[in-house]
């Protein structure tokens, strides 16, 4: 069978509102099955099977490919796609040959006689095709989720999030040229991409756990507001000492900085913080809000025992998310 199969005759074209309807007045009496056939333009032959429960394969309105069916059922179908959706909940979605082998293991398992592959003990890639094509469910490929991530981002965390970002926007009324946020991201020498998984047809984001980084690491630090304004970015380089060339190629005022590790330390969160009030211009008669994560070199920088810096000037909204 072609994995994009074209209908070649008429037969099944008939609309399944139509025979609801004329199976339901040949069933209360209203109508013979000639008489139902012609009123709501259906096959007499079919709708006598449907009302008689003659067809073995398909009851009711349901269609089919004559002869042949799928290997599961529809509860047994389901039953797969919500383990599907379960594991892609849980940032450890399906790759394609994942999928293939559950498939295989699944009808193995419980008896169900298979077409599939008894070497590779995998489903068939049109088999997949198919019941992907069902079910609403595509390839995506994945953000790499941690572990710590994953297990922050639930119903409570986010509650607390958004009730003190309301409180604080309530009360300061802040502009959207006036909130900002800030997040790091590691750059490393070695980029592995991640395989794509099984999810739901247009979701929004799909995650997978990782392991640890791989290779250098280069840490950037970016900032922008809800208006679209990017503040320049800090760029900590896994070195001891500074050398000029690290900031060619940056983008114009860039914050570089080395730390031997390449992360993010307290010290040098300062240092960016120092960064963000020039470029955006914070003081009493303008302040803005900050919003960030809890990491602790975010929280618990050192105090500046000359009381110079008032960090009362400015909110930051910290969160473990």
């Amino acid at each position: 069978m072609p994995r994009n199969y074209v209908r070649k005759t008429n037969r099944q074209s008939w609309d399944k509102d139509s025979m609801l309807k004329a199976i339901a007045d040949v069933k209360e009496g209203k109508c013979g099955y000639l008489s139902a056939a012609k009123k709501y333009d259906v096959p007499k032959s079919t709708l006598e099977h449907r009302c008689k429960d003659g067809n073995k394969l398909f009851q009711g309105t349901s269609k089919g490919l004559g002869s042949r069916q799928t290997t599961f059922t529809i509860d047994q179908e389901a039953k797969l796609v919500a383990y599907v959706k379960s594991m892609d909940g849980m940032l450890y979605g399906l790759t394609t040959t994942g999928l293939r082998s559950l498939a295989y293991q699944y009808a193995e398992s419980n008896d169900i006689h298979h077409p599939f592959n008894h070497e590779s003990k995998q489903a068939g890639w049109d088999w997949m095709r198919s019941f992907m094509s069902r079910h609403n469910l595509s390839l995506r490929s994945p953000e790499a989720t941690s572990e710590a991530r994953a297990r922050g981002f639930n119903r409570q965390s986010v509650s607390s999030f958004f009730d003190l970002l309301e409180s604080i926007q309530d009360a300061k009324k802040f502009p959207t040229s006036r909130i900002f946020n800030v997040d790091e991201t590691g750059v490393t020498t070695v980029q592995a991409k991640t395989s794509k998984v099984v999810s739901l047809r247009g979701k929004k984001q799909v995650g997978s756990l990782t392991s640890a980084e791989r290779g250098t690491l280069s840490t950037a630090v970016m900032c922008m507001n809800a208006a679209g304004m990017f503040v320049p970015p800090m760029i900590i380089f896994p070195r001891v000492r500074m050398k000029p060339h690290f900031k060619l190629g940056a983008p114009p005022d860039s914050l570089c900085v080395t730390h031997p590790s390449g992360w993010m330390q307290s010290h040098l969160f300062e240092m960016w913080f120092d960064h963000f009030l020039k470029h955006t211009g914070s003081i009493l008669s303008n302040p803005a809000l900050l919003i960030l994560d809890g990491h602790k070199t975010h929280t618990k920088y050192p105090c500046d025992t000359k009381g110079k810096r008032q960090w009362s000037y400015h909110i930051m909204l910290a969160t473990t998310l």
